[in-house]
């Protein structure tokens, strides 16, 4: 238990002001210096760029294709964060009120610090879209993939705060309050030189590293795509930078809106906040009608591409063959149909009748549609009479005809089907021969 109440009292009752700000690297004409800031800024993005280019890699786009586009990304970025950060703050550029008192030198000196968040999103998003499209890849692709990288890199990028002694928070009595040199250019006037702030740096590296562990976990199970997880990060870094921002005493350009003033970052952090939540829900909304691939169209790899010609091939294959078959059986089909109607005939017409010994056969006759062969005689009209059926006609109603003659000496009758009948005497057969379309 001692030795706990040892340790605890060891801890520091506050965050000392950092003793080290950078270092010099000698020059023939002079030196370089080097300053923590900068080194807290690129190692940023050194970790943004390794996550990104890691989730990038599983999305099934070229790795390489990361540092084409952070290229054209990473200047635009700065150039507008440092843009947006003369805007936002233009006292030291241009003088209070804009009299013509500020340094207009101070603008591409970045090294002493100033950034904005937002112009660096905004205008590295240019940057981005030239190299996605120089890439052949979806932005919303990308951003998606970068998303928990961009919040990795602000979180570490935050440090330069602290080493530049800058964007702190109001007074505090907290046991992790921020102390700052008394003589900082940063230091409030009129406050006492042992007054601890709220260290807002730290406030919103934690804030950031917790966002990135949540979109992940996010990402992992809902898989965000079409830009959502990059509106997704956006919701979440702004809800945490509203309160984070409204903390801080450093100068500020000051906006009334709604009755309200308060510092021109916490609106932009509330306009920002519905946008990106809004976008996020019209997203989700929107049903996915193309395939979720990293690549524009057109621009896929070639080793891809050469797979779904291959695919298009056994496809197509398929199909020849499918077709092939159906033919096939439509084939069978009419055949096995022409022999049904040619059984049909047969079966109509009857066997073929014996012919006396002497006596010439008719010849056969072929309609023009092929369907059946049958005598040229064997249909006649209902209207002609019995008597001429046995001159005109062949086959089996000659024999029928044939065979009457003979029942009328013998008392029976015989029917025109040419078989014999009993039981009715003097009678000649009646009906008709069948009609000539009734056997296909």
């Amino acid at each position: 238990m001692q030795s706990v109440l040892r340790a605890a009292a060891m801890v520091p009752a506050s965050i000392p002001s950092p003793d080290w700000s950078g270092f010099d690297i000698p020059l023939p004409w002079g030196s370089l210096r080097i300053h923590a800031y900068a080194l807290c800024i690129l190692a940023g993005i050194i970790a943004g760029l390794w996550l990104t280019s890691v989730r990038w890699a599983r999305r099934g786009a070229s790795e390489g294709s990361v540092w084409d586009i952070a290229i054209w990304a990473i200047p635009f970025g700065i150039i507008g964060g440092r843009l947006y950060h003369v805007v936002s703050s233009p006292d030291a550029y241009f003088g209070p009120g804009f009299d013509g008192t500020g340094d207009l030198s101070l603008i591409p000196q970045i090294q002493r610090g100033g950034l904005g968040i937002w112009g660096a999103v905004v205008l590295g998003a240019v940057g981005a879209w030239i190299g996605c499209r120089r890439a052949g890849v979806k932005l919303s692709a990308f951003v998606d993939a970068a998303a928990p990288g961009l919040l990795l890199a602000q979180a570490i990028g935050r440090w330069g705060n602290y080493f530049n002694q800058e964007l702190f928070g109001g007074p505090t009595t907290l046991p992790w309050g921020l102390q700052v040199d008394a003589d900082s250019p940063n230091f409030p006037a009129g406050m006492p030189a042992d007054t601890l702030f709220h260290p807002t740096f730290l406030y919103e590296s934690v804030w950031n590293l917790v966002g990135v562990a949540l979109l992940l976990a996010l990402d992992r199970k809902f898989a965000f795509r079409r830009g959502r997880l990059f509106w997704l990060y956006a919701i979440y870094y702004t809800l945490g930078r509203v309160w984070i921002e409204a903390m801080r005493i450093d100068d500020a350009e000051q906006i009334n809106l709604f009755g309200i003033t308060t510092r021109l970052n916490v609106w932009t952090s509330i306009f920002v906040l519905l946008a990106a939540l809004v976008v996020f829900i019209v997203l989700g909304l929107r049903k996915r009608d193309v395939p979720d691939t990293p690549y524009l169209p057109g621009r896929e790899p070639e080793s891809a591409a050469l797979a779904g010609d291959a695919e298009d091939e056994t496809a197509g294959v398929e199909t020849t063959d499918h077709e092939t078959t159906g033919s096939d059986r439509d084939a069978a089909d009419e055949e096995a149909d022409k022999t049904a109607d040619d059984e049909t005939a047969d079966a109509a017409v009857g066997p073929e009748p014996a012919t006396e010994p002497g006596e010439p056969r008719e010849p056969a006759t072929v309609p023009a549609d092929r369907g059946t062969i049958r005598h040229s005689d064997s249909a006649v009209s209902d209207t002609e009479s019995r008597d001429n059926l046995r001159e005109n006609q062949s086959g089996p109603d000659r024999a029928s005809a044939s065979a009457a003659a003979a029942g009328e000496s013998t008392g029976g009758t015989m029917p025109a089907t040419g078989e014999p009948a009993t039981g009715v005497s003097g009678r000649r057969a009646t009906g008709t021969a069948p009609d000539a379309d009734s056997t296909k």
